[in-house]
């Protein structure tokens, strides 16, 4: 079936499942719904996780956290907190929790290609004493993300695989790199800022509020 812009495309899940065998009994039987030893090591290691979201009309948003190993704050089997350090003050997922519980999360750790997936409802917290737990370098942040975990297991490193992140030589040349600076830039043109202006304000941005 053909509809907007993308053609063949599939309508229901009974076509979907077609395509391919059922997943294997390994695979529909590793999620767990509390965070085991396994996970608690996991995320203790992890320095960056994916955080997706979606408002109540089911616009999503993916956004990275990360800080030093360790920065999700592990309340107890079923519930973790995110700190929420300076950012660009869009508040995307943040405005989307509150509209829309419902969060999906991905820990990633350097050089291991599995990855942790987690989903679960999601809040926003001030809690004192939850945010002091939250501290780095000398700064309490003001905000935390709360979720309570429904959903938890590992994904497989196929994707990881395939695209050779971890693999220094197959890393692209820094000078073939994307400029930041010059794509924020071209799409504020309207603001006729130029891209030195845009680099001395990321450098600012990067070395006086990380924290």
């Amino acid at each position: 079936m053909t509809t907007g812009p993308f053609k063949a495309t599939i309508q229901s899940a009974e076509e979907l499942r077609s395509l391919s065998s059922p997943p294997s009994e390994l695979v529909r039987n590793k999620a767990i719904s509390r965070l085991d030893h396994h996970c608690r090591d996991f995320i203790s290691k992890s320095p960056l996780l994916f955080l997706s979201t979606s408002d109540a009309r089911g616009n999503c948003d993916v956004s990275p956290r990360g800080d030093a190993p360790g920065f999700v704050y592990i309340m107890d089997d079923t519930r973790l907190v995110i700190p929420e350090r300076p950012g660009n003050r869009r508040y995307d997922s943040l405005l989307n929790i509150v509209q829309n519980p419902h969060a999906g999360l991905i820990f990633i750790i350097p050089g291991l290609e599995e990855t942790l997936r987690m989903n679960g409802k999601a809040c926003i917290t001030t809690d004192p004493e939850l945010m002091e737990k939250l501290s780095a370098q000398g700064k309490i942040p003001q905000i935390g993300i709360g979720v309570e975990i429904e959903e938890c297991y590992i994904h497989c490193a196929k994707a990881f695989k395939r695209s050779k992140l971890w693999n220094p030589e197959h890393w692209p040349e820094e000078e073939e790199l994307p400029n930041p600076a010059a794509i924020i830039a071209e799409h504020a043109r309207g603001l006729k800022v130029t891209e030195e202006q845009v680099a001395r304000s990321l450098a600012e941005s990067y070395e006086k509020r990380l924290y």
